[in-house]
């Protein structure tokens, strides 16, 4: 065994060796390279004669013969045009005999063709397809798995290759649609995944597919395909992070310090200067634009219908017989396609309504399924019985305070989206759990009362409306809400710049003498315009940083609710009714001869219908919506009108059960164990002061320690001696070691190196 061993090492040796002389001279050794051939036809014939034989020798002989034919093929291309065909033959009838060494050599040789451009990738991916889906051996799917997504992605490296790609794509589309029973297409789902969490296919063509494999009977290839409309995008952004995180790998300050002190090789001169092409190539790759990546949702041809399809065949079919985890992906992605697209599947409600329960399981999920699939093109009459099941069965004082908190947040999630299906008995019931005792219950009866200020006032008590919306109320500003009723468009934050722009006239006219409520001159409004002109080039790259500060309101006029007008006596409310009643009876008078803006429609701005906005505007009106979008996100932004962002809120983000769980967690104690967790999950494994930070990351970067941190690492006793002779010193001593001291420092130091 060992001769034959050895005898096998010395054949092998032999192969490299002529493998190197072929590739260096093809002509000379034309002959030798025959010769290979005819022994990997004789080797190969007897392989086709017994595909299982167990004999070892013949094996490795065979498996290194086509090693070396695949690399020295394209030496002699006319004399290897039938080795890729035989190459493929054999895999193709025999992968389930093969030993698996000889087996896993020919899917690597035939990669190395496909590398040489002897074989292109449509015959070597419609060979490894057709074994990864049929074969039976674990090992060999992960490498056909790995090998035909790195083929795809070396074959879409430089540029995008239409023709292949559609290819594939035809042969995955055609592999769910032909056998919707069995778990074959789960490979399908699993290749488009990953090509579209790398931004390979980004085309409506991919989606497609997964929308066949949503439709698909089998389970697994069905969670499969509506995983990927749930996640996939989420997954796309994760690995672009990662790569852009991974492009800061190479520390230049490192390489030029390890260059300045180490000794100076042209080898670490090549490596530095790689290195900065390197970086700067990331760099430019990072400042390039983007290609517009749309969402897997956004590409669906017919959003509608595939809805219908998926709830009428996964979930109303009483022949389904799917788990309750996978109904569950199915109703999310339905009710995300309904809040997304805004489309009409009645039927949804309908279902949901008897499973809103607390005893229902994941009861949490159907209710964020519930907000998700609502919007306010959903007619109110249909959720009207919903919310009146959930506050039944959630909302009362016998339920527990999570399961209480839980029902009180979906209704809130719900009535942001359709506010119309609320009635004003069942809010005025809601509201008033604002006083329970569990923090959770309160903070979500205080939610659903602060959405209803802002959208509904007028269902509320007077006592419970707020300054801000009775004010509103009273002066006519907040109109009647109607079904269907949609604002009209126009530039979103228009109305910001066309008060920043009137506030700069005041501020002109005050500062010419002028009075500040005067009518603006149309000498001063031309000039404006010039001077807005002018600095046409306020757009170049320079403006874009965000270097400077942004204006945001103070949050010093927060909405403090409170309960106090509850907890008054009658003494007290007389004196604030009358406050009111004056209040009220002072607009009144003006408002008569003016009138009411809730029955007259909105007036356009001045700036769109009368001035072309100029590039200083247009970067005004970024700044101000910047602003605004800051403001929006604090406590004192609830004042005043309506916030559009309530309803839209969920409409990239999907809501989730952790959404409706979160106002229970408030008033939810956390135990010893959890508290421990916490502590630590905070806290690095070692403990380590600021100065041993700042060290290792002196370390990490390559730089040394001063001298005066190397002296407080030297051992006492070396020091001890110098310390007592200081102690003994005269001060005649003391006086010559400093004038020595000041002495060496004029002339460079002991060697003298000034001068």
């Amino acid at each position: 065994m060992k001769r034959k061993l050895g005898a096998l090492e010395k054949v092998d040796a032999d192969l490299t060796n002529l493998q190197y002389k072929v590739r260096r001279d093809p002509s000379s050794y034309y002959d030798d390279h025959q010769q290979q051939y005819v022994q990997y036809e004789t080797q190969r014939d007897l392989l086709l004669q017994n595909p299982s034989t167990g004999d070892d020798t013949g094996i490795v002989r065979l498996g290194d013969l086509i090693d070396f034919l695949a690399h020295t093929a394209d030496c002699f291309p006319k004399s290897n045009t039938q080795f890729p065909n035989d190459l493929i033959q054999i895999l193709s009838q025999h992968h389930d005999e093969l030993q698996p060494d000889l087996r896993d050599k020919i899917v690597a040789d035939l990669v190395l063709l496909r590398n040489k451009d002897i074989i292109d990738s449509t015959v070597l991916l419609n060979t490894l397809f057709p074994i990864l889906v049929s074969t039976s051996s674990k090992t060999l799917r992960a490498l056909l798995f790995q090998k035909i997504i790195s083929d795809l992605r070396s074959s879409n490296a430089k540029a995008t290759n239409h023709r292949l790609n559609r290819t594939i794509q035809t042969v995955l589309f055609n592999l769910l649609t032909s056998d919707r029973e069995t778990t074959k297409g789960l490979w399908a789902v699993k290749i488009t995944r990953e090509l579209w969490k790398r931004q390979i296919w980004t085309d409506a063509k991919a989606v497609d597919i997964m929308k066949e494999a949503c439709l698909s009977d089998n389970e697994k290839v069905m969670s499969g395909g509506t995983r990927f409309f749930l996640g996939g995008d989420k997954e796309r952004e994760e690995a672009a992070e990662e790569d852009s995180d991974s492009d800061e790998g190479i520390d230049m300050n490192k390489l030029r310090h390890q260059a300045g002190i180490n000794k100076k090789t042209k080898k670490k001169g090549r490596e530095l200067k790689k290195a900065a092409a390197t970086v700067k190539r990331k760099e430019r790759k990072k400042s390039a634009p983007h290609p517009l990546n749309f969402s897997a949702l956004h590409l669906l041809h017919d959003p509608q219908g595939f809805a219908e399809t998926l709830f009428t065949k996964h979930v109303q079919n009483s022949k389904s017989k799917i788990s309750l985890e996978s109904k569950l992906l199915v109703l999310q992605l339905v009710s995300r396609l309904i809040g997304l697209h805004r489309l009409t599947v009645i039927s949804l409600y309908s279902y949901l309504l008897k499973h809103l329960t607390p005893r229902q399981n994941s009861v949490t999920t159907f209710l964020a399924i519930l907000a998700q699939a609502t919007h306010s093109l959903v007619p109110p009459d249909v959720l009207e019985p919903l919310i009146q099941k959930i506050a039944n069965e959630f909302v009362s004082e016998a339920s527990a305070s999570e399961v209480a908190a839980a029902g009180l947040n979906a209704i809130r999630e719900v009535c942001a989206r359709q506010p119309l299906a609320m009635n004003d008995t069942l809010l005025q019931d809601l509201v008033m759990y604002r006083k329970s005792k569990d923090k959770g219950v309160q903070m979500a009866a205080r939610g659903l009362l602060s959405l209803y200020r802002e959208v509904g006032a007028e269902l509320l008590k007077k006592r419970d409306r707020g300054k801000d919306a009775s004010i509103a109320l009273r002066a006519g500003d907040l109109s009647d809400r109607r079904y269907g009723l949609e604002a009209t468009g126009e530039i979103e934050g228009i109305d910001l710049l066309e008060q920043w722009k009137e506030e700069e006239r005041r501020k002109k006219r005050e500062a010419a003498g002028l009075p500040a409520d005067a009518g603006t001159d149309e000498e001063v409004e031309e000039e404006d315009e010039a001077a807005d002109w002018k600095n046409w080039d306020v757009e170049s790259d320079d403006s874009d940083s965000s270097t400077g500060w942004i204006n945001v309101e103070s949050d010093g006029e927060d909405i403090i609710l409170s309960d106090s007008d509850d907890e008054k006596d009658d003494k007290d409310k007389k004196p604030a009714a009358k406050k009111a009643k004056l209040s009220s009876e002072a607009p009144s008078s003006t408002h008569e001869s003016t009138p009411n803006p809730a029955t007259e429609p909105k007036p356009l701005s001045k700036l769109l219908t009368t001035t072309i906005l100029t590039p200083a505007d247009l970067k005004r009106l970024r700044e101000l919506q910047t602003t605004s979008a800051i403001s929006s996100h604090l406590p004192s932004s609830r004042r005043g009108a309506t916030n559009p962002s309530l309803a839209a809120r969920h409409t990239d983000d999907p809501i989730t059960a952790s959404t409706i769980e979160a106002a229970a967690l408030l008033g939810k104690k956390s135990t010893k164990e959890e508290k421990i967790a916490m502590a630590k999950g905070d806290r690095d494994t070692k403990h380590s002061s600021t100065t041993a930070i700042r060290k290792a990351k002196k370390e990490a970067e390559g730089k040394s320690t001063t001298n005066k941190e190397k002296a407080r690492k030297k051992n006492f006793l070396m020091t001890l001696g110098k310390a007592k002779g200081k102690s003994k010193r005269s001060l005649g001593d003391v006086r010559k070691a400093l004038r020595g001291h000041v002495e060496r420092g004029k002339r460079g130091g002991r060697r003298g190196n000034i001068g």
